[in-house]
């Protein structure tokens, strides 16, 4: 739906719902922002945890300038300002998974400024476009995790995140709808995973977005916001505006207040719930970080993170369209990089563009859905597929032979031009074999010939089905429709 057109109807009319999203991007680097110790996913709990993260007296902070670099380029993908002088920040809040009893972050002087996201939030329709601005990126640490399921009377504290470097990325309250939030989502998550800063991975929490919502009636001041804090998917930040819009509309029209307050969602039931009041800045009593200089970037590393940015998803998709592919096509070829890479390199091995893209999205993505695998674990290789694709164009194949040898190719991982040979699956254009038989399936039909020289020409695809059955789908059909032509006149 566009800004215009998507509405909250309550019981005294109209009202728009006003967006803002926080995601919280764990960022990819060899170590946490202010220790050397690992990130990986899935450790027992505790084993990767330093000195410095677990807060022993005396521990000092060392920023580590991959995460640093990690960020500038992300601000760079979206055009942001880079700030050459930033600082960072104590913010101060007492939580058992917090060991400092304070968290480094950069409220007043963050490390990357305004910047901005071009989203489609019409899938059918991807030239339909809207720009959300982006307020700042800020880096941070995270917290540790409280797990509460391990005994019955105690909660046991697991701080292997303690210390990992987010990216804190805090859009403008520019969005109207579930369907702009979730665009916005997904194209900043492709932008992450195509700069390579972030693995975007939901599931296991490296992405996860809060949540600000707000209604009002059109034309009117902004409303009071709640925060729904860590949603962890596309489709459930999309379900906790959609509810929390329609309660903030139902609380107001019965005579109600919304509170500024921090809420839950509720996978199960897709709703959310009432965590605390929402704390201001000076809650956290912010106060610049004794222990760490501020960070001053100089020419030379701002050059070197803008020369390391690959082809983004827009350009990549402007380049593909260029290509004569399709507006869709390229948006869907270019929504995940893992496809957009495996694409480019069927380009390379070869591939007409167009044909390619119309392979890629129908039959290629058709087989890998079917079969539950996404594009890594793809049994046929860009050249596999360019080989393919050759066969197709040089007349080796039809389309309905290249089929039945993209099905062996799944299966095997056998190269095509190999299973055409073994099973023999070419394509045949030789004239005599094809009319002998165009001749026989004309003698074998005198009624429907009949009917056709009497004018019912829808009969001419029955006589092309039945000489292609004939040959077991081998013969070139521009050949058998040529002489099928001349045979029926």
């Amino acid at each position: 739906m566009t800004e215009s057109s998507y509405r909250i109807q309550g019981a005294t009319g109209e009202w728009e719902v006003v967006i803002g999203l926080e995601v919280h991007a764990q960022v990819t680097s060899n170590a946490k922002l202010f220790s050397g110790a690992a990130t990986a996913f899935g450790a027992e709990p505790n084993t990767q945890v330093s000195l410095v993260d677990a807060a022993m007296p005396g521990m000092l902070p060392v920023p580590n300038m991959e995460c640093i670099r990690q960020a500038v380029r992300t601000g760079m993908a979206i055009d942001a300002e880079i700030n050459r002088w930033s600082r960072f920040d104590r913010k101060n809040y007492f939580y058992a998974d917090l060991p400092q009893g304070y968290q480094i972050s950069q409220l007043y002087h963050p490390l990357v400024g305004e910047g901005a996201i071009e989203i489609s939030p019409d899938d059918k329709n991807p030239d339909a476009t809207k720009t959300i601005g982006v307020e700042r990126i800020h880096v941070e640490q995270d917290a540790g995790k409280l797990m509460h399921d391990q005994h019955p009377t105690r909660s046991y504290v697991d701080l292997n995140r303690s210390g990992v470097a987010l990216m804190e990325i805090v859009s403008r309250p520019d969005m109207r709808s579930p369907a702009e939030a979730g665009a916005y989502l997904r194209k900043l998550r492709a932008i992450l995973r195509y700069v390579g800063s972030c693995d975007g991975n939901m599931e296991e929490g490296s992405m996860r977005a809060d949540v600000n919502v707000s209604v009002r009636k059109p034309g009117d001041d902004l409303g009071t916001r709640t925060e729904t804090k860590n949603v962890n998917s596309v489709r459930f930040v999309m379900a906790a505006i959609e509810y929390e819009a329609k309660r903030q509309v139902e609380l107001i029209e019965d005579g109600g207040r919304v509170v500024q307050e921090t809420r839950l969602f509720n996978v199960e039931s897709g709703t959310t719930r009432s965590m605390r009041s929402k704390e201001d800045a000076h809650d956290y009593r912010y106060f610049p970080d004794p222990d760490l200089l501020p960070l001053e970037l100089d020419e030379a590393f701002l050059a070197a993170c803008r020369a390391s940015l690959p082809e983004l998803p827009d350009a990549k998709r402007k380049r593909y369209e260029a290509l004569g592919i399709s507006a869709y096509q390229a948006d869907v070829l270019t929504a995940e990089v893992e496809a957009a890479r495996w694409f480019d390199a069927l380009l390379e091995a070869g591939a007409k563009p167009v044909a390619a893209a119309n392979w890629t999205t129908s039959e290629l993505f058709g087989a890998l859905n079917r079969g539950g695998h996404d594009i890594a674990q793809s049994p046929v290789s860009p050249a596999q597929a360019a080989e393919l694709l050759a066969l197709v164009a040089d007349g080796t194949l039809s389309g309905s032979l290249a089929k039945q040898v993209f099905e062996v190719m799944l299966e095997t991982g056998d190269a095509p031009a190999k299973i055409v040979e073994d099973r023999g699956l070419k394509q045949t254009s030789d004239t005599g074999a094809i009319e002998a038989v165009i001749a026989e399936v004309i003698a074998r039909n005198p009624n429907q010939l009949a009917q056709y020289r009497g004018g019912k020409e829808t009969l001419f695809g029955f006589f092309v089905g039945q000489t292609m059955k004939a040959m077991g789908g081998k013969a070139n059909p521009a050949v058998v429709n040529d002489l099928l032509k001349k045979a029926l006149s």
